[in-house]
């Protein structure tokens, strides 16, 4: 205070008494949720089928996951999208996949409203909710909610985790990797700056360390903040990677083969009460073109191969369940174990993407190369090899039907193997001692988890949501279902289910959509879609018809693929800038991987490195894939080598010595023939190697993006690897320049564009 004299208080109090005045400082109130509400984990899986943890039948040892059943409940009747991006996008945001903007996956961009492949900034999101009422935020693991387009250094990141909710994010945003190897990993907005992984690196194992250590760091900070966790896996998608150790647990457990398999898991099921009495098992899958064989008709070194792929499978699910118990105990250490939900789930089916034999070739099967070109799918590789990271492998489609036990057909399937899935969740302190273990019978859809998350946790109710929240089936016993009518839509495949009915459609390609697909089933009484009624019910087939029709039209389905698969072609007019060329200096990070396939994909290209080359230097000039497909140029011992790695199978060129002094190096491919390049390498103009008449590579390949200078993380040729590691070229190099040359004439976009030019000429 001043004193009355007027002079000033010369003590510490009054001086600062002289500044404040006295009035109270005005802070603003922190954002709390009025009663602070129980955290909550959602662990969600990619392809994992209904039967394949131990509380749905599994062999598999899933002690973690059998230790949240018990202290929650089961549903045995819950359903999702057929595809992974569109399950993800409805359960972040409560919207059917379609309104979402997620017709198909993020790899996709044909324009049209229900394809954007983008969370819409006007849309809220559920850790975006929960944030706003006081909750921190995390995601782990695969993202697959940008569109490919976008997942650049460059690109805007709107639609990347940190901006739909996320207050930290680490994983990919595609939607796969290699497990061992992971081709690009992003911190929070930025990739990740890594050469090479360290010995025994496995990518389950990375994500969960990243969000414990999140947990840990907030509670450190933060006693009472709840949390959200997203965790989700990369498993047990393909290609399938897994550690040794855990591929020794299940050695021999698969040689019984599929249907034994499927058989013991079925009986499993109804003892657990999965199923009401009296529920078949779906036959073998028979539908065209998704046949599988009886396991005795294949050979025994097939038996020995196909083995080897489920044990495989089996060993990532048990690594998955591992992690779940390290998270588990870490949350009870913290304190947290009794008012955390822990939600686990899948986002679809089981998958038949490796055809009816497997590949040890992923993207040769994967992403319809097959259609295209006609080529074998698999590239014989010692079977010793499959499940470690010099193969990206995939099991056959018989491992993928005894997965979906006891439903038909697969992920990409409106038929129950494609969209009925495990979901437990568990709440210690919510759920009553009386219903803990308990099989819920009512159906549910993924729309409904963003409602009955927000009930649970005491949450503000978003409007514009089409699920319903079953907290009730949670914290008290209900088996009465809040969802009680669904379309569902996946290339052409659809279904409708109302009120324990559902007309299903497995749509052939290039064929009419009418009646005749429709089949009927009343699922209360056949849950595995055996005894199909259409014919016997058509004024109700009828009905449900034209209700998928109005659902269609309110949820921006239209247009349906045609079978041409124009939809996964047509691309947005400004992608055209990817094929400009580009000019890369030593040092620049990994060009990301869509960006870079752009400037090789169904065209003639050229890459020109320019370099100071020393008599004693070596290492990669230019390196472009993975294990998985990709080449690279390279000096060793004062050698030029090209390489090529089409789906595995490596090529070695030699190209001379490289004498001492400034060069330019190119490599030459010109798109010739039906899906080849002829490939030459020029030292200053001069032809010193040549690859005539080589496959391309397509699809999804190569998967890992271009480096200059260096061949980081998972390598092109692996023995070079074994040698050199990453291998950064000692010497001078200045930079490397992309030239993309004219499109082949069997390239999509051409033939997109020749589409339009005919349709601007006739209007």
């Amino acid at each position: 205070m001043t004193p009355a004299d007027g002079t000033a208080d010369p003590t510490l109090s009054g001086r600062i008494d002289h500044l404040i005045g006295d009035s109270e400082p005005a802070w603003p109130e922190p954002v709390v949720p009025p009663t602070p509400g129980p955290n909550v984990v959602v662990v969600l899986l990619d392809d994992l089928g209904f039967s394949d943890i131990g509380p749905y039948g599994s062999e598999i040892p899933t002690p973690n996951l059998d230790r949240l059943a018990d202290a929650g409940v089961c549903f045995a009747n819950y359903h999702t999208s057929p595809l992974c991006s569109p399950s993800r996008a409805a359960l972040l945001t409560g919207r059917n996949p379609h309104r979402a903007g997620f017709g198909g996956v993020a790899n996709f961009d044909p324009g049209f409203p229900g394809w954007t492949m983008e969370l819409g900034a006007d849309v809220p999101t559920l850790p975006g909710v929960l944030r706003d009422s006081g909750y921190a935020t995390y995601a782990v693991g695969k993202w697959h909610l940008t569109r490919d387009a976008a997942m650049h250094d460059g690109a805007s990141r709107h639609s990347w985790p940190l901006q739909c909710g996320f207050d930290r994010f680490y994983g990919i945003l595609e939607g796969w990797t290699n497990l061992h190897h992971p081709h690009r990993l992003v911190r929070d907005n930025s990739p990740v700056d890594v050469d090479e992984y360290p010995e025994g690196y496995y990518f389950t194992d990375d994500i969960t360390d990243e969000a414990i250590s999140y947990l840990k760091a907030l509670r450190a900070h933060e006693a009472e903040r709840p949390f959200f966790l997203y965790l989700a896996h990369g498993a047990v998608h393909g290609p399938l990677h897994a550690k040794p150790e855990d591929m020794a647990r299940h050695r021999g457990n698969y040689d019984v083969g599929w249907d034994v398999v499927r058989e013991r898991r079925f009986a499993r099921q109804l003892e657990r009460g999965l199923f009401p009495d009296g529920t078949a098992m779906a036959p073998r899958n028979h539908e065209p073109g998704h046949e599988v064989e009886p396991w005795d008709d294949h050979s025994a070194d097939e038996h020995a191969r196909f083995a080897r792929y489920m044990e495989t499978y089996a060993a990532m699910v048990d690594n998955v369940d591992q992690n779940l118990g390290r998270l588990l105990d870490s949350i009870e250490a913290l304190g947290d174990a009794d008012n955390t939900v822990v939600i686990f789930t899948s986002d679809n089916g089981a998958t038949e993407e490796g055809g009816p034999t497997g590949s040890r070739s992923y993207f040769k099967q994967f992403g319809g190369v097959g259609a295209m070109t006609g080529w074998e799918l698999d590239t014989p590789r010692d079977p010793d090899l499959i499940g470690g990271p010099r193969v990206l492998a995939h099991y056959p489609r018989g491992w993928g039907m005894a997965s979906n036990t006891p439903f038909r057909l697969y992920k990409r399937s409106t038929h129950a193997g494609g969209v009925r899935v495990p979901m437990v969740v568990s709440w210690p302190g919510g759920v009553p001692a009386e219903e803990r273990g308990a099989v819920r019978p009512q159906y549910q859809y993924v729309t409904d988890l963003f409602g009955t998350v927000l009930d649970l946790v005491g949450a503000t109710p978003v409007d514009g949501q089409d699920g319903a929240s079953f907290a009730t089936a949670v914290t008290a016993g209900s088996t009465a279902s809040t969802h009680l009518e669904q379309y569902s839509e996946c290339f052409g495949n659809r279904s409708f289910y109302r009120d324990g009915w559902k007309l299903v459609a497995n749509h052939r390609r290039g064929a009419p959509y009418d009646d005749e697909e429709w089949e009927l089933y009343d699922i209360d009484a056949d849950p595995t879609e055996t005894n199909d009624l259409a014919a016997t019910q058509p004024e109700r087939m009828r009905e449900l018809a034209a209700a998928w029709e109005v659902a269609a039209w309110d949820n921006q389905v239209f247009p349906l693929d045609d079978g041409t698969g124009l939809l996964q072609v047509l691309r947005r007019p400004d992608d055209a800038r990817f094929h400009e060329p580009v000019r890369i200096l030593p040092g620049t990070p990994t060009l990301e991987r869509y960006r870079s396939q752009r400037l090789i994909a169904f065209r003639s290209f050229a890459v020109e490195v320019e370099l100071d080359h020393g008599a004693d230097d070596a290492g990669v000039l230019v390196a472009h894939g993975d294990q998985g497909g990709g080449y690279s140029l390279y000096l060793e011992d004062g050698t030029l080598t090209f390489a090529y790695n089409h789906y595995g199978d490596v090529s070695l060129v030699p190209a001379g010595r490289l004498a001492a002094g400034a060069h330019t190096v190119t490599l030459e491919a010109a798109a010739t023939g039906r899906f080849q390049w002829d490939f030459t390498v020029r030292v200053d103009g001069h032809e010193v190697a040549t690859l005539p008449e080589t496959p391309i590579l397509l699809g999804f390949a190569p998967f890992q993006g271009i480096d200059v200078g260096i061949d980081r993380r998972s390598p092109v040729v692996w023995e070079l690897f074994e040698r050199h590691g990453s291998f950064p070229y000692s010497g001078e190099l200045q930079a490397v320049t992309y030239r993309p040359g004219p499109p082949a004439d069997y390239d999509p976009e051409q033939l997109v564009e020749a589409l339009r030019a005919a349709g601007r000429a006739g209007q």
